[in-house]
């Protein structure tokens, strides 16, 4: 089976929107700041973006088509989530630093971010408007 235009690697440089929530259904998610306590990606694949977002229960993975990435961000905006406008980037050759499996590594891994030391979201959030292209 050959991968579709859909496929993360054959969005490499393509835009993206992290997406930041304070929402927090976890208590023990409470410790982390305020507004940064969940973040989950989303993927422009050729006129329909990709939303990937990983909860500590499942995975949701869903598909907006006929949205530009102004409109879909301002859509974000308005129900109260932050959002930063990046790019899937192409990872270093060699494998990523080992981690626990959460939303800040499921995004890192999407973007293409071998940050060891980014484990929150609010560590997240700051790489990516220090790197923001």
């Amino acid at each position: 089976m050959k991968a579709g235009p859909c496929a993360v690697r054959g969005a490499t440089g393509g835009a993206a929107l992290a997406v930041f929530s304070g929402a927090a259904d976890l208590a023990w998610l409470k410790i982390l700041k305020p507004g940064f306590r969940h973040c989950f990606v989303v993927v422009d694949c050729g006129g329909h973006w990709v939303v990937h977002d990983p909860l500590a229960h499942r995975t949701e993975i869903a598909v907006v088509a006929g949205v530009g990435g102004h409109d879909l961000a301002a859509w974000y905006r308005r129900r109260g989530f932050r959002i930063v406008a990046c790019r899937v980037r192409t990872p270093p050759q060699r494998s990523a630093p080992l981690g626990f499996y959460t939303c800040v590594e499921a995004v890192k891994r999407i973007l293409g971010i071998h940050a060891r030391r980014v484990i929150t979201p609010w560590n997240l959030y700051n790489f990516l408007i220090s790197v923001r292209n």
